[in-house]
């Protein structure tokens, strides 16, 4: 009976967007522009869809191809999907990060991408896409409408709960910086302050300063024991995002040393913040509490209203070793959101159950020994650039 409740749905979809004259494109690289230009105007658009983002993966791995819905001309919807061989299997699976990006209240116009997404899969023999749209749990709408187009539920519990985090702090920069600074918490603001005070600088990073970025971040990884990928990635996002106005690498710096670090991307009206660094020298003047404001004011500087610090537990016990990044975002009084996280939706079942059988043991297990060894492949290069 869902089945057929499916189909019809299909049918339905599809009659509605031949009326409108919906015309579906995969697109080729000189389009790119365009692309983005879609992205970056639009609510959900998101710097893991841009065609750079793609081509970062590309190098990791991954195929990307990117697909439009033209209504008169003008793009109305557009998916980067990710398409990608499992490991022992060998057969693809589809991600759309952080996607598609379209109005999701249009459910003709999402069944519609969809169904061309679907002809994709048959072709390239896809066990499944797997969506994790930005768009908060609130959302039951989008949630009934995925159930019901024969989406499931994805969700893993590990970690930051997903593959892209599913609670995250947003912070509306809209207001005045006076009116931002006011609004945190006291103690966050003090610190703000005292870091300015002992004489903390922070400016833009150049291509130069990755050496003593990456160095800082280790000594992050390694204090709070969680894995960093190899330096290598950090060369390839700042030599890709930098120069397309995607990315701004920031260095803080304390009595002429290299005291703390971030990466933040940026897209359109909206900011985020995505890898942080801090040594473990000089804590006490607080340079990752300016550094953060500096990335605030930069992303204002720019035109955005919306600040996102990412991935915060979905736990909040005092006794959750991440609690106390829960407290450190908090602090610069954001939102506490709630993503609606994955949902795959699957073409192929018999295999989509190996692989979710599978799974675990290569996530737990043979990916993290991956990336435990790729900052040792890597650290030949670095020690030469460093010197």
């Amino acid at each position: 009976m869902d089945l057929l409740f499916v189909l019809l749905r299909k049918d339905r979809i599809m009659a509605d967007v031949k009326e409108r004259k919906i015309v579906a494109k995969w697109l080729k690289d000189s389009e790119r522009g365009r692309f983005n230009a879609f992205l970056a105007r639009h609510p959900k658009g998101h710097v893991l869809q841009t065609w750079e983002w793609g081509e970062i993966k590309s190098r990791t791995g991954w195929t990307p191809w990117r697909l439009v819905l033209e209504e008169e001309g003008e793009i109305v919807a557009a998916a980067s999907i990710l398409e990608r061989r499992l490991p022992f299997i060998n057969i693809p699976i589809f991600y759309a990060s952080r996607g598609p990006v379209l109005d999701f209240k249009d459910t003709s116009l999402f069944g519609r991408l969809l169904a061309e997404i679907r002809t994709l899969a048959r072709r390239r023999g896809a066990i499944f896409l797997k969506l994790d749209p930005d768009v908060p749990s609130a959302d039951r709408e989008l949630e009934q409408y995925l159930q019901t187009s024969g989406f499931k539920s994805a969700e893993t519990g590990k970690g930051f709960e997903g593959v892209q985090p599913k609670y995250v702090f947003r912070l509306d920069i809209a207001p005045a910086e006076e009116t931002l600074l006011n609004q945190m918490h006291q103690k966050t603001r003090y610190n703000i302050r005292l870091a300015q005070k002992k004489g903390v600088t922070i400016r833009f990073g150049a291509r130069e300063d990755l050496p003593e970025f990456y160095r800082v971040l280790k000594e992050t990884t390694e204090r709070d024991q969680f894995l960093v990928r190899a330096y290598s990635y950090f060369e390839d996002l700042y030599d890709t995002l930098v120069p397309a106005g995607l990315g701004k690498l920031f260095i803080g710096e304390y009595e002429g040393q290299v005291v703390a670090g971030t990466l933040a991307f940026v897209l359109g009206d909206k900011a985020w913040y995505i890898y942080g660094a801090s040594s473990n020298s000089h804590r006490n003047v607080m340079p990752n509490y300016l550094i953060q404001w500096e990335m605030i004011r930069w992303a204002k500087s720019l035109g955005c209203t919306l600040y996102d610090f990412r991935g915060v537990p979905g736990d909040l016990n005092e006794d959750n070793p991440l609690y106390g990044l829960y407290r450190f975002k908090k602090g610069f009084n954001g939102e506490y959101t709630e993503f609606i996280g994955e949902w795959d939706l699957v073409y192929r079942p018999l295999v989509y159950q190996l692989w979710t059988r599978l799974e675990p043991f290569y996530s737990d297990v043979l990916k993290p020994f991956i990336r435990w060894l790729r900052p040792w492949i890597s650290s030949t290069k670095l020690q030469k650039q460093v010197r």
